[in-house]
């Protein structure tokens, strides 16, 4: 039988590797940006329907009310804070599949924040997956769904905005690679560290994450799947919304 701190790391370097997928999709194909920010809109209502059903349910459920609103805004304000920052060295448009994206010569050391700015958004939806074994009965399949199709088009729209701002294959494949690796280790650690504290604390991780995934739906997400599919994207991100509502209901 394989330990749960493996499955863990195993389950978010699963959930991860679909950023690697969506970014070899982006960079070496040629995906219309409408098509591209459709898929988009369409992971976004799939996080959406997870955090509402999924983790800050689960939060609520495990550590009460205070616990799941402080988690819930500190998740937020820590990532406006560090998303701020990166957004101000060149990582401002790193899910933007146009060409909106800064190159070396446009901005020194873009890339790497770029890079930083997409393990930012990716460390929190691998923790979430880590924590979802505490509970004993196996990860949320709901979960790594969630978190596998929404990375699919980070992973694509990033990629295919690298691209046009002039970075190699090898440089984006590598950034991928590596940020599905963190994926798994962020998942594995989510497990690890957290299951030997209370309850409360476990919430209020869980609502820190979901905090910090909700803004980044609101900064860096929700502006590229609005941009080229216009009116059609509300119901785009509805479809994403009701399937990821849809599978938390079967598996309950």
């Amino acid at each position: 039988m394989v330990p749960d701190w493996l499955q863990a790391g195993l389950w978010g370097l699963l959930s991860g590797g679909a950023l690697l997928i969506g970014a070899a999709i982006g960079y070496f194909l040629k995906v219309p940006q409408r098509v591209i920010a459709g898929i988009m809109a369409f992971g976004s209502g799939v996080l959406f329907s997870a955090l509402a059903f999924e983790l800050m349910d689960e939060a609520y459920r495990v550590g009460g009310f205070d616990a799941t609103a402080i988690g819930f805004l500190s998740g937020a304000i820590v990532y406006t804070a560090v998303n701020y920052f990166l957004s101000h060295r060149g990582a401002k448009h790193r899910k933007r599949s146009g060409s909106q994206q800064p190159t070396e010569s446009d901005q020194s050391r873009s890339g790497l924040t770029l890079a930083a700015g997409a393990l930012l958004d990716g460390i929190p939806e691998s923790i979430i997956i880590g924590l979802s074994l505490l509970g004993g009965k196996g990860v949320s399949l709901v979960a790594v769904i969630a978190v596998f199709l929404s990375n699919i088009p980070e992973g694509l729209s990033s990629a295919s905005g690298m691209k046009k701002a002039g970075r190699s294959a090898g440089y984006v494949m590598t950034v991928w690679l590596v940020i599905a690796l963190i994926s798994g280790v962020a998942a594995l650690i989510g497990f690890t560290v957290f299951r030997h504290y209370s309850n409360d604390v476990i919430a209020g991780t869980t609502a820190v994450a979901a905090g910090a995934i909700l803004a980044m739906l609101v900064d860096t997400m929700i502006p590229e799947a609005f941009e080229e599919t216009h009116e059609f994207a509300g119901l785009i991100t509805v479809a994403g919304f009701l399937l990821a509502f849809v599978l938390s209901k079967l598996e309950g």
